[in-house]
């Protein structure tokens, strides 16, 4: 085919039973995934920051596609590439939070639970907006800038920022907390 002075030498589509296969894949891979970091949370820190990074991450996969697919479009190899990529920048902000909740509970160790979450937040609060502020502006200029190849991934990714730094701020601090709630050991 012959558009101008322009040929279209290949043209490659998925069809539906290859899709079904790549999406059936996704899925096994991302399960697995899943339970690999459950495993090395649990072992690393404890088993409930495990879960509360976990349930954040979840958080981020399904508000990312459910905000996707409200603006009907594709979901595609590059989408899943970004998801993946917001997986890994949301577990690691998370991650960072974390951290600086183990090392508090060294520290502050008369400090109400509740009140150690906050103040380990608020330790990371600045390092948590730059870093967010600075991807945001990049996958911003990609959005507008990049094209239509990259414009899925860049729309995506802006997505799952905003939502992946909400979610490590607000909820795996929570997840935490209510976790310690429902879980108490009971004394007696």
């Amino acid at each position: 085919t012959y558009l101008g002075s322009q040929a279209i030498k290949r043209r490659e589509t998925v069809g539906p039973q290859i899709g079904a296969e790549l999406r059936r894949r996704t899925t096994q891979a991302t399960v697995w995934a899943l339970m690999g970091m459950l495993i090395y949370i649990g072992i690393r820190f404890k088993f409930a920051y495990g879960v509360s990074a976990i349930l954040t991450l979840a958080h981020d996969v399904l508000i990312t596609l459910g905000i996707f697919s409200l603006t009907n479009r594709e979901i595609n190899l590059p989408v899943i590439a970004a998801i993946l990529t917001i997986v890994g920048y949301s577990l690691n902000d998370t991650i960072v939070i974390f951290d600086r909740v183990r090392d508090n509970l060294k520290i502050l160790r008369k400090m109400k639970f509740e009140d150690l979450l906050n103040t380990s937040i608020n330790q990371t609060l600045s390092r948590t907006f730059i870093t967010s502020g600075t991807t945001l502006l990049t996958v911003l200029i990609l959005f507008l800038f990049g094209g239509e190849v990259i414009n899925d991934f860049a729309f995506t990714m802006l997505i799952g920022v905003v939502i992946g730094t909400y979610s490590s701020v607000y909820m795996s601090c929570s997840i935490l907390y209510l976790w310690k709630i429902f879980f108490k050991p009971k004394k007696g």
